[in-house]
């Protein structure tokens, strides 16, 4: 019982911790049952380059955001459910070795640990939490549709549907339906991915006919009507400033019936003084 009380404490107090980091603009984490898991730091492959980011596991959800102050200060929060994500094995690729791919219904990317046992702890982690949230929910492993992978700024110097070149005026886009880098002029469309957003986002001119050819063989809208040309609602994600690597750690805390995992950083012990 004192271990129990002892161990619900220190994760309260972990949780907050990483709760006010994200402040004024995080969301609140600190929840009934939440159990932060893990934290670390990966590269994450952004529209430009890998880009350090800091991740929190919880027993519900992956939390991540860009590093401002290392240890303390963090920005752009994001939050994924665990019973919304996928994660695939990859093979080293260029300046992303031991790297693996996280899918969810509005955004995919790749993210890389800083070695192999790292991102197997990672991913091993990140799986057992998940079944656990799909049997505690009764929920079935069947996925929504994910949001597509973008490819990488620098994979292409030239727009992937017209071969326009980029320049300073000539700015790079991506197409929210297939992720490729296009031209403004090729991505004016704008459609409803439901599994990405309620509102209209950046589709390609090519993935513009192809949704518009299936919504008109169901026969839900006219072909005519259909993606018309809108104001952009989605912007590209902000690159965060470059860190290094620094190493994750678990260890085991046994709590009855079962041990937990957590990673225990002397900084999180309370939250930062503002």
């Amino acid at each position: 019982m004192v271990d129990n009380l002892q161990f619900t404490m220190e994760n309260r107090e972990r949780i907050l911790a990483v709760e006010n980091s994200f402040m004024p603009s995080g969301k609140p984490l600190l929840a009934p049952g939440r159990i932060l898991v893990g934290e670390g730091r990966l590269l994450k492959l952004c529209r430009r380059k890998p880009q350090p980011k800091v991740f929190f596991l919880f027993n519900d959800m992956l939390v991540y955001g860009g590093i401002v102050v290392p240890g303390r200060w963090y920005s752009h929060q994001h939050i994924l459910r665990l019973e919304e994500l996928e994660q695939e094995n990859l093979e080293d690729g260029v300046g992303m070795s031991n790297q693996w791919l996280i899918r969810t219904p509005r955004k995919s990317f790749h993210i890389s640990a800083a070695s192999l046992e790292e991102k197997q702890a990672w991913m091993e982690h990140i799986e057992r939490c998940r079944l656990e949230r799909l049997k505690q929910l009764g929920f079935p492993a069947v996925m929504k549709p994910f949001a597509t992978t973008w490819i990488p700024d620098a994979a292409s110097a030239v727009c992937m549907r017209c071969s326009e070149a980029f320049n300073v005026t000539q700015r790079r886009h991506h197409c929210r339906h297939c992720g490729y880098v296009v031209c403004n002029s090729c991505s004016k469309a704008r459609a409803v991915l439901k599994h990405i957003s309620s509102k209209p986002v950046r589709v390609c001119r090519r993935c513009k006919d192809s949704l518009c050819e299936q919504e008109v063989s169901k026969g839900t809208v006219r072909k005519k009507d259909s993606f018309e040309e809108m104001p952009e609602y989605e912007e590209s994600s902000d690159e965060d400033q470059e860190e290094n690597h620094t190493h994750t750690a678990w260890f085991n805390t046994y709590r009855e019936p079962e041990p937990l995992y957590c990673f225990f950083n002397p900084k999180h012990t309370k939250p930062p003084q503002l």
